[in-house]
């Protein structure tokens, strides 16, 4: 094995064996009906009380916490995500982490590109916001109504056109969301599932170290190691122009690729929506628009 695989490898073992020691931490033993037995240093289970609930031995869970270079069967890794009580997106970034890929990608990421009949959509539900992310949630393509709702980004520099970097660098954003620090969690667990998925892309691994470096808030919660695919929602948002504007949003996977797309929207005739209409109109009016 070459050293860049090797690397690889022990990169994984060491996330795998992280986010099992989070997600035990995480758990109430007395939720889960265990007997409390002495007095507990820590939060969570004990590495004992994982082990029984998933059928496996302490030693060997043991070394699983430690980031040994062990290979569990799908078998395990199901009994594991059980005890753990994970949800489904924390599941599937288990078995990522857990199971070796049969062939390592080699190749870096290439540079994404937005489809045109995916920027047709864009056009098409004006004016509700909508934005296109890649793989490590950078803007790829918007519309008009994203530009007047949440930030332009051709007012921004492109390398810089990130959704995780805006969040948590830019002080507008922050005065943006009505509850900033709930969807500042959500957009660090949606990044966790992303390097999940591309726990090769130095892409994703300078965006972090970056945050790491600037943001403190950003290191606690990467630290936590939580894991979210977010398909639906709602936002608030305190606008400067139109005050609090409350939209639902859509997260849609653009087919064949690691992109997609999100799109907002109001309830019919509610203020939401006249709000969001007068939005667009006072945004095309004004010169940069």
């Amino acid at each position: 094995m070459d050293g860049t695989a090797a690397d690889r490898r022990d990169v994984r073992r060491r996330e795998f064996a992280a986010f099992l020691r989070a997600r035990r931490e995480r758990l109430d033993p007395v939720e889960l009906g265990l007997p409390q037995v002495g007095h507990r240093r820590t939060p969570g289970l004990r590495r004992e009380e994982v082990a029984q609930l998933a059928g496996v031995s302490v030693d060997y869970y043991v070394r699983l916490e430690q980031g040994r270079d062990l290979r569990p069967s799908a078998t395990v890794l199901d009994a594991l995500a059980g005890a753990l009580q994970l949800a489904a997106a924390e599941r599937d970034h288990l078995f990522r982490l857990g199971r070796t890929p049969p062939e390592p990608r080699r190749s870096t990421p290439g540079v994404e590109r937005v489809r045109p009949v995916t920027r047709r959509l864009l056009e098409l539900v004006e004016p509700a916001p909508a934005a296109v992310y890649g793989r490590r949630l950078d803007i790829l393509a918007w519309n008009r109504g994203f530009s007047a709702l949440i930030i332009d980004p051709a007012l921004v520099p492109a390398g810089r056109r990130n959704m995780v970097l805006l969040m948590f660098l830019d002080p507008a954003l922050r005065e943006l969301y009505a509850h900033w620090p709930t969807y500042a969690r959500d957009t660090v667990a949606a990044l966790r599932g992303a390097a999940g998925r591309h726990p090769d892309d130095p892409s994703i691994s300078a965006l972090v170290g970056e945050l790491s470096i600037k943001s403190p808030e950003f290191r606690t919660l990467w630290s936590r190691h939580d894991v979210r695919e977010k398909s639906t929602g709602r936002k608030e948002f305190d606008h400067p122009l139109v005050g609090r504007i409350a939209l639902d949003y859509e997260m849609l996977a653009v087919p064949n690729s690691d992109q997609t797309l999100q799109v907002y929207s109001a309830v019919p005739g509610s203020p939401d929506e006249a709000a969001l209409r007068l939005l667009a109109t006072l945004h095309a009016s004004t010169p940069h628009a």
